[in-house]
């Protein structure tokens, strides 16, 4: 069966890719193995973050008291939770399909026999482009005894918790599930191999957030290297010693590595230890073949799957400007360059800092610690980074995001007027303080 395109997976980059396609007036078909929506909406962003709103549920009724609403006793139902996340997913999904509609999907395992040729169920579908959107899977390290430890996926389909948890990784996965699990009553521990937690993120913020959550006693280990799991136990190295924690449960949170469809390494396509190398186009070096999204590694997010999916389709869409979050307990998200980002490029950068406890609206809501983070140009008056940890930190992030991609300077940002009393007045502080 011959189409305009062929699109390999229904996560966020390959479905809007191939729903957008179809817009245009292209015969497109979609191959999916799993369930469509990827790994975000069945096993990523949108079941965790289904959790995290039960979670603070559990986080509100017992801090109810402050409130003035006493609260004799609750019970929290992970069970119940993770049914409510299924729920929410099936809805989704259907969304989905719905979206698809006009798009030839093809449920099956992908396999190519040439550079426009896919087998799938046995039935061979040709088109002059292929464009991969395969996602990416969770990593393990490989150390003795790795296979004992969960990934996020069987975490996620997990409908009790145990008493104990330890969390190898501390980038975005390894801490929001330390949120959840924590809030639903276990013992966590987390073990980062790098100096801090959320190695990509800004140090201050991870920093803040690091010593928030050791306040509420999730255990948080740093600058540890995992060196075995066994059955209720795990050992690590840290500072030249070697230390053992007991746990129920181990969880691998280590990142993720690119899928790639079989078939591909006899046809020679350039792949990285990143994933998939593409061009400026996302071309692969085989003719015809594009990578979108976590497949090719250049930034693993859905919403950069999806932007990637526009511009190849021709839209002009800034990758620069791509925000990202992490939804644990305070918020944390960026956008832009990181302080050290900017010393390591030579930047001449201003940076503000200001507080949520100065915040009206963030006091008023008992989620007074947090802070903000704005990184500006100092000759043309830029906003190159914004970095902040507290309530609705990915809402009021996305606010400045939009303002970089339209080219706002701080000073313009810090003349705009903000209503009161809300949380956007924090970046409002911040703008204002670089103004100075």
């Amino acid at each position: 069966m011959t189409h305009d395109l062929i699109v390999i997976g229904a996560g966020p980059g390959g479905y809007e890719f191939a729903a957008k396609a179809c817009r245009q007036g292209f015969k497109v078909a979609i191959v999916e193995r799993d369930s469509a929506g990827g790994t975000c909406l069945n096993r990523g962003c949108i079941p965790t973050k289904a959790l995290l709103a039960s979670a603070s549920v559990i986080r509100a009724a017992r801090e109810g008291a402050a409130f003035g609403v006493e609260i004799e006793s609750f019970k929290p139902r992970y069970g119940v939770a993770v049914a409510r996340k299924n729920e929410i997913v099936g809805q989704l999904r259907e969304g989905v399909m719905s979206a698809l509609a006009g798009v030839d999907y093809i449920n099956g395992e992908a396999r190519f026999v040439a550079a426009d040729t896919i087998e799938v169920n046995g039935e061979a579908y040709s088109a002059p482009r292929v464009v991969l959107a395969t996602g990416s899977a969770p990593a393990r390290l490989p150390i003795p005894g790795s296979d004992l430890a969960v990934t996020s996926d069987e975490l996620l389909e997990m409908t009790e918790l145990p008493s104990r948890v330890a969390i190898i990784g501390g980038g975005v996965i390894g801490m929001e599930f330390a949120c959840i699990l924590h809030e639903f009553g276990a013992d966590v521990t987390v073990i980062e191999y790098c100096k801090e937690i959320l190695p990509p993120f800004d140090r201050d913020i991870a920093k803040r957030l690091r010593t928030a959550l050791s306040r509420l006693g999730i255990n948080i280990i740093v600058g540890a290297s995992v060196t075995s799991i066994a059955q209720g136990q795990v050992t690590y190295e840290q500072r030249g010693k070697t230390l053992t924690i007991d746990t129920d449960l181990t969880v691998m949170a280590v990142g993720r590595r690119p899928v790639i469809p079989d078939g591909l390494e006899q046809l020679g396509l350039d792949v990285s230890r990143r994933g998939v190398t593409v061009d400026e186009n996302f071309a692969t070096n085989i003719p015809g073949l594009y990578a979108i999204g976590d497949v090719n590694g250049l930034c693993m997010l859905a919403h950069a799957a999806t932007a990637q999916g526009d511009r190849l389709l021709g839209h002009d869409v800034n990758l620069d400007v791509i925000p990202s979050a992490v939804f644990t307990m305070p918020e944390c998200a960026m956008v832009g360059l990181t302080e050290e980002q900017c010393k390591e490029r030579s930047l001449d950068i201003a940076v503000a800092k200001t507080t949520f406890r100065s915040n009206g609206k963030a006091v008023a809501m008992g989620e007074a610690d947090g802070m903000v983070k704005l990184i500006a140009d100092r000759s043309t008056r830029q906003i190159v980074g914004c970095h902040i940890m507290g309530p609705h930190a990915a809402d009021l992030v996305q606010a400045v995001a939009d303002m970089m991609t339209a080219r706002v300077t701080v000073d313009k940002l810090a003349m705009a007027v903000h209503g009161h009393p809300t949380l956007g007045e924090t970046v409002k502080t911040a703008a204002e303080m670089l103004c100075k």
